[in-house]
């Protein structure tokens, strides 16, 4: 009776090809196995916690590699609060690669080692086949590493490119479908957050709907702000929504010919109160 509950079809459709499957002494027909049914996922609450302690555990001792190899202040700083776990951040990314799933995304950051992307692997369960990324290291202000280039205007699809062939981004100008600058722009002056957006907006495909985004540090009016961060004061250059937008919609890119949108909401760090501002900067 146990085995007429469990494998007995719910419908013709659930059944799969004819044919017998030999387990010990008893055979099975695999027409009556029936498909995989989510509904009959059920956890008590004991077995809910179970998986949820072996889940911490796997990220903490992530967490402790990357700690190892870490040299910088900052990066230690985003390890010790989990930044790499945070909702609004694995959403921003997670979106944007199954939004250009097969195209060229790129993600700009600072202070990343290359033990990092076999860390990410082994925290998310993937693997460079599974989850193909490159990570090449450089000075943004660097021209024989990253340029800028004259905004491209060929909407055509771009031939596939080794990327573990690079040495630098150059040869990408133009190919980019994504690009993430996530808590960047805040660590550089006036002058050289213009000249990366410049430098970005080169690497960006013409093709409508192609985006630059990120988060930084932000302000209701532009300029200076002080921070005080693990007992580290910092002074950072920040844009307001408004100076962050006409930047991007003027003087980077032709007036009208791009998409901005901008969100300032506050946050806490350390008992700190910052402003934190997330932007994107989409080809029309």
């Amino acid at each position: 009776m146990l085995s007429q509950e469990i494998f007995h079809p719910t419908t013709m459709e659930d059944a799969t090809e004819n044919s017998t499957i030999l387990l010990g002494d008893v055979t099975f027909h695999s027409a009556l196995i029936p498909n995989a049914d989510a509904s009959l996922y059920r956890l008590s609450s004991e077995e809910a916690a179970f998986f949820k302690a072996q889940i911490r555990r796997h990220i903490l001792e992530v967490q402790a590699k990357a700690y190892k190899a870490s040299h910088s202040q900052r990066t230690l700083h985003k390890l010790q609060r989990m930044v790499f776990l945070r909702k609004t951040s694995l959403r921003l990314i997670s979106t944007m690669v199954i939004h250009f799933l097969g195209k060229t995304f790129l993600l700009t950051t600072c202070c990343i080692r290359a033990e990092y992307l076999e860390l990410g692997h082994e925290l998310f369960r993937t693997t460079s086949a599974s989850y193909p990324g490159c990570l090449l290291p450089g000075d943004v202000f660097d021209p024989a590493f990253l340029s800028i280039a004259e905004l491209s205007d060929d909407v055509s699809p771009a031939p596939a490119i080794d990327l573990s062939s690079l040495k630098s981004l150059n040869p990408l100008h133009g190919r980019i479908s994504a690009i993430n600058a996530a808590k960047l722009f805040h660590l550089f002056d006036e002058e050289k957050q213009l000249h990366f957006a410049r430098a970005l907006a080169g690497l960006l495909s013409a093709q409508p709907g192609s985006v630059i985004c990120g988060e930084q540090v932000g302000t209701l009016e532009k300029g200076i702000v002080t921070a005080n961060i693990s007992g580290c004061v910092h002074q950072l250059f920040a844009h307001s929504p408004q100076t962050w937008s006409s930047l991007w919609d003027g003087e980077v890119f032709e007036k009208g010919s791009v998409n901005v949108e901008t969100e300032l909401v506050e946050v806490m760090i350390d008992e700190e109160r910052f402003f934190a501002m997330r932007w994107s900067v989409i080809r029309l």
